[in-house]
């Protein structure tokens, strides 16, 4: 199995875990302090993903860093990855448990392209208008690049929606070339 499908279905499992037992919330949380844990410390995540290194050993130290900061359920859940040697895959699962909590939530991540940076008064139109068109709440991500000239490209998921300058130049360009010149005209 890939090691995307494999975290997609650990992530399907915290998921139901988190609705039978402390919650959503709760379980968004702990993921979150997980992730964070190995992004802040390069070491720990290089100690649970050494074969070497014996799994009793991993577990002792993920019970004594995480003890009483997780849910009891969401504890076991990780000493399970680590039995299963699945535990380079933390990220990822929780990439996937994210979205499924977006998902149930009526949220969307929408990527917003712009050719300069905007002020909070455009970006709550905007987000408030992309939230109406896609029939959930947009969740914006900001990025600026001014090779698109002006405009905005809007990307969810495996969508995008090109309304940049750049793209529209393009399209005169390719259409111009396209044009036949009448016969007996100078070009």
């Amino acid at each position: 199995m890939r090691d995307d499908t494999v975290a997609r279905e650990y992530a399907e499992t915290l998921f139901a875990l988190a609705g039978r037992h402390e919650g959503l919330d709760a379980y968004g949380r702990g993921v979150g302090l997980v992730t964070a844990l190995l992004d802040q410390n390069p070491d720990l995540e290089l100690f649970l993903e050494t074969p070497r290194i014996d799994a009793e050993a991993k577990k002792t130290l993920v019970r004594k860093v995480l003890e009483g900061e997780l849910p009891t359920h969401l504890m076991n859940f990780l000493l399970l990855t680590i039995d299963k040697r699945r535990q380079r895959l933390l990220r990822q699962i929780a990439q996937h448990f994210r979205a499924l909590v977006d998902e149930k939530e009526g949220r969307a991540h929408v990527e917003i392209t712009l050719a300069r940076p905007i002020d909070d008064a455009t970006l709550e139109l905007l987000t408030r208008r992309l939230s109406e068109l896609l029939g959930v709440t947009a969740v914006p991500h900001l990025r600026v690049r001014p090779e698109i000239l002006g405009g905005v490209v809007v990307r969810t998921g495996d969508t995008i929606y090109d309304g940049s300058v750049r793209r529209q130049l393009d399209g005169m360009r390719r259409q111009l070339l396209k044009a036949k010149l009448p016969t007996g005209s100078k070009g």
